[in-house]
């Protein structure tokens, strides 16, 4: 990893900030880490969608309880797990979730793939989960539910409250492309390579309240904005308001939306242990006085675009100077910014071999493409997932 200072490509924090934030790294209690992850279930004969959530779910809840749930579409199941301080911790439950959701889906003959965007099939629209809000989405938003058949990864780090989240948001914010390059894994769409490494961020991007979130003034901006998208209709709710970061509006949690769905649990905590020492550093940060950068709207959406595009083989754009760099540095950048708060964790040694991992094997969107090309069939693309998702042993973690 390199030198790196902020992404307005300054220093960093003056050194009576940096030695401050050196004095304060062992003294905060650790920051909890959470994650909601969607599978999609498909059928192992044609690899193409079941839509068989409900009795999937039924089946999951008695080792889950209310940790799985359905999800828009009946193709989908939500799991989640506990806040978590440690992150091997957090892996053992994410496999143990998995495995449980991977077994009532086998009893009905099934499989689940955790991927951003189905293979197979012709998902539009979808079969609809019942109940009134998929119902008033479906008729306020129409055709956009229809292409709802994709599932993301969602990461929580505890905040204590409204306030701390909004400030979170606004330093996490510029760093958004970076985590869609190290969580892309959906390249396909309707049999299809799409050219994109997470073509869920194309598809989720349509909504008219999603994206990278506005810098945010102050708890009243927040609460003035989100109530006049409600009072217009273009969001039902808090629930719909689906920025790649937002505080949550049920758990005292800011929540980082941006990612794919991951195809192995370690993707899944790489990013959750990223995750939270971008959320640690900006709490830290914030205590110090040290304003966030602001980087431009339509240059921060234009970089997301781009990253969802490349992947980690390609460019991004770099905020501060808007040239392409490659999208590795950009992630290393990242990794450089956030390793105070991944050594005050005890994170570094599993985020660093992790990391080693994915730049050798390349992220989920570059595994998918590797299977598809072993034959050209992308039948072989989905057993990869099947096999990738409910993998037993440990790796990395």
């Amino acid at each position: 990893m390199g030198n790196f200072g902020d992404m307005a490509g300054n220093a960093g924090p003056p050194p009576a900030a940096r030695d401050a934030l050196r004095r304060d790294r062992r003294r905060a209690p650790a920051v909890t880490v959470g994650v909601e992850e969607e599978y999609l279930l498909v059928d192992p004969v044609s690899r193409k969608l079941s839509p068989s959530a409900d009795k999937v779910v039924a089946g999951a809840c008695g080792e889950l309880g209310d940790r799985v749930s359905t999800e828009i579409t009946r193709y989908q199941v939500e799991g989640r797990t506990d806040p978590h301080t440690d992150l091997a911790a957090l892996a053992r439950q994410l496999r143990a979730t998995r495995g449980s959701i991977a077994r009532a889906a086998g009893r009905l003959g099934l499989h689940i793939v955790s991927s951003g965007t189905p293979v197979l099939g012709h998902p539009v629209p979808p079969p609809f989960t019942g109940g009134p809000r998929y119902a008033e989405s479906l008729a306020q938003f129409r055709a956009l539910d229809h292409e709802q058949s994709t599932c993301a990864c969602h990461i929580h780090v505890g905040v204590p409250d409204l306030p701390t989240a909004l400030r979170v948001s606004n330093h996490v914010r510029p760093w958004l492309p970076a985590l869609v390059t190290l969580a892309a894994n959906s390249p396909f769409w309707g049999g299809q390579d799409t050219g994109y490494a997470s073509w869920r961020t194309l598809v989720w991007g349509r909504w008219p309240v999603s994206g990278p979130p506005p810098f945010f003034e102050s708890q009243s901006h927040f609460e003035d904005l989100v109530g006049d998208l409600i009072a217009t209709g273009t969001t039902l709710d808090r629930g719909g308001v689906y920025w790649d970061i937002r505080p949550s509006h049920h758990v005292p949690t800011v929540e980082v939306r941006v990612a794919d769905a991951a195809s192995t649990v370690d993707d899944t905590v790489l990013l959750a242990g990223v995750v939270r020492a971008l959320a640690d550093t900006a709490l830290r940060e914030t205590a110090a006085g040290l304003s966030p950068p602001r980087p431009e709207p339509e240059i921060l959406r234009a970089a997301c675009w781009r990253a969802a595009r490349d992947g980690l083989g390609g460019a991004g754009i770099d905020l501060s100077t808007r040239r392409l760099v490659p999208a590795a540095a950009q992630v290393d950048r990242l990794l450089d910014r956030t390793r105070p708060a991944l050594e005050r964790h005890g994170d570094l040694p599993l985020v660093s071999a992790a990391w080693a991992r994915l730049r050798a094997h390349g992220t989920g969107a570059d595994r998918q493409r590797a299977a598809f090309r072993r034959h050209g069939n992308p039948v072989d693309v989905v057993d990869h997932l099947i096999a990738s998702t409910a993998r037993a042993e440990d790796t990395a973690f």
